[in-house]
């Protein structure tokens, strides 16, 4: 059985566009395969803590018995949600622009499942990715417009973020729906949010 993640990041709600794509995005699986599972992270309600002392242990191989109870705990919020991720086949992430690049909530996310071992390992020919085979559709939404011009393109650290850090856990296969010009007035919302629907339909028509 297919299993495909559904995260949420922006903290905005029924107003973001976001969310409303990753929607889209899950409907269009669920119709070319029925019997997908479906979890669901909603980060505006459980981001995980930003990296502290605490949630580093994980990373610093310690024993169990050399941990602090604050360690932890933080390693078993680590672990759950690294378990989450490496078990699913499909990832759509909502991902709007904040200031430039993503929410925090979501950057905490990929703090925790970005662990040496798990979802990737250095070698002495440099790292390699240990989450290859996934494919990672994620729905953009941008107030203004960045990907057409070489300033905008300069600009954004939000898609171009999204794309290495995946890339560097193994992952080849990483969408783009986006929708941006989002807070450009009501013309240039319905042609950003059209050509995003275009977007997963293109999606939907590969997974059939």
């Amino acid at each position: 059985m297919t299993t495909l993640l559904h995260i949420d990041s922006a903290i905005t709600g029924e107003a973001s566009f976001s969310r409303r794509l990753t929607r889209r995005i899950v409907e269009h699986f669920r119709s070319n395969q029925p019997d997908i599972k479906v979890e669901y992270l909603d980060l505006a309600e459980q981001a995980p803590s930003h990296l502290s002392i605490e949630s580093l242990g994980f990373r610093l191989g310690l024993t169990d018995e050399q941990l602090t109870d604050a360690q932890r705990r933080e390693n078993e919020i680590t672990m759950q949600l690294l378990q989450q991720f490496l078990k699913a086949d499909i990832v759509v992430i909502g991902a709007p622009m904040y200031n430039f690049t993503i929410p925090s909530q979501l950057k905490a996310w990929i703090d925790r499942i970005a662990q040496a071992g798990h979802t990737f390992k250095y070698t002495e020919n440099g790292p390699v990715g240990l989450a290859a085979g996934k494919q990672v559709v994620i729905a953009s939404s941008r107030g203004g417009a960045y990907s057409t011009s070489e300033q905008g393109q300069a600009m954004e650290h939000q898609e171009s973020f999204l794309k290495v850090i995946f890339g560097f856990f193994g992952i080849t296969d990483i969408r783009f729906v986006r929708a941006e010009g989002v807070n450009m007035g009501d013309a240039a919302i319905e042609q950003a949010m059209g050509e995003a629907q275009r977007s997963i339909e293109e999606l939907a028509l590969e997974a059939a």
